[in-house]
């Protein structure tokens, strides 16, 4: 198949592209940065320069391809510049800007997804779009049977998931892959959530954990998670709900434990309260429970991930190579 993928260039999106010029399909990946295009380049993908807004852009890469994997989103925490911007347009106030933009976020990915469906329908190709499990309820181990929870804390993707299934209807091969909070491996991520909680508790001198620390977080090697992308791309049903899970749910003391251990630092519980001025804007999800099953994705697709378990790679110890 001719491809497009958005993200290609990020931490999951290239070894994703990696896996699909593998099994022989032609990638062009979407970018936006010739530094990014030339590593695109360098693993036999075309690029398409262009971003997640452009709206031109996206619909004539979705219209060229036999099927697409939407993998990029504009994190509120990669555009520090914006929300500075954004702060000064609505008086100095950090909340309500970070509220704005993020909602802001979430509309350009349904715009994209929806671009995608029209560029795609009726087609029968694939799309294939990541979704976080924090749009899922807390609590119960979630499977994918569940509907995502609009009043989750991951909710604001929850229209993106509901708009890329309903393209089902349209002719169109949708499926979501839903991703774990955690998304590990050796590949150089420096800007995800585990080297996050890594740097938090270096700079704080303490790996906390809040409360008891019994709420679970999901976990995926990065190379089991790009593979499901290439197996949904391939052969997910129409409207299917796909989870890119290994670990069930790790219980966030035992992250914390294993960061400490490694680090040589104290560690212990801080209060609830406490957790947005430990944290940072991680604060709100640093207690939620997310455990997340995958056994109807295995059945159904025949994914097995066979790469180190999130607290087995963590051992490993690259995450502390500065």
């Amino acid at each position: 198949m001719h491809v497009f993928v958005t993200g290609a260039a990020g931490f999951i999106g290239a070894e994703v592209v990696r896996k699909l010029i593998d099994a022989n399909h032609h990638v062009v990946g979407l970018v936006r940065s010739k530094e990014a295009g030339r590593r695109l380049t360098a693993i036999g993908a075309k690029v398409q320069m262009g971003s997640i807004e452009d709206i031109e852009c996206l619909h004539r890469g979705a219209a060229e391809a036999d099927g697409v994997i939407h993998l990029a989103f504009f994190h509120k925490f990669s555009h520090a510049n914006l929300r500075t911007r954004l702060r000064i347009l609505l008086g100095g106030n950090p909340r309500l800007a970070s509220l704005r933009f993020t909602k802001a976020a979430a509309e350009a990915d349904r715009r994209a997804i929806e671009t995608f469906g029209t560029a795609l329908s009726g087609r029968d190709c694939p799309l294939v779009v990541a979704i976080p499990t924090m749009s899922l309820s807390p609590g119960g181990l979630a499977t994918e049977e569940h509907a995502p929870d609009p009043n989750s804390l991951g909710s604001g993707r929850v229209p993106s998931e509901i708009a890329t299934l309903a393209l089902a209807k349209r002719g169109v091969r949708s499926s979501v892959v839903r991703l774990p909070p955690l998304v590990h491996d050796s590949g150089g991520d420096k800007n995800g959530l585990l080297p996050l909680l890594i740097r938090t508790a270096r700079d704080k001198g303490i790996s906390a954990y809040v409360g008891e620390g019994t709420n679970r977080w999901p976990a995926v090697h990065r190379l089991d998670a790009a593979q499901l992308f290439k197996l949904a791309l391939e052969k997910a049903p129409a409207g299917s709900r796909l989870h890119a899970v290994r670990d069930e749910g790790v219980p966030f003391q035992e992250i914390a434990v294993t960061i400490g251990q490694h680090l040589n630092l104290k560690i212990d519980s801080i209060d609830v309260d406490k957790a947005g001025s430990h944290f940072g804007w991680l604060g709100a999800f640093a207690s939620v429970d997310n455990p997340v099953s995958s056994a109807l994705t295995q059945e159904r697709l025949g994914w097995r991930p066979v790469h180190p378990s999130l607290i087995e790679d963590i051992h490993e110890g690259h995450y502390f190579r500065r």
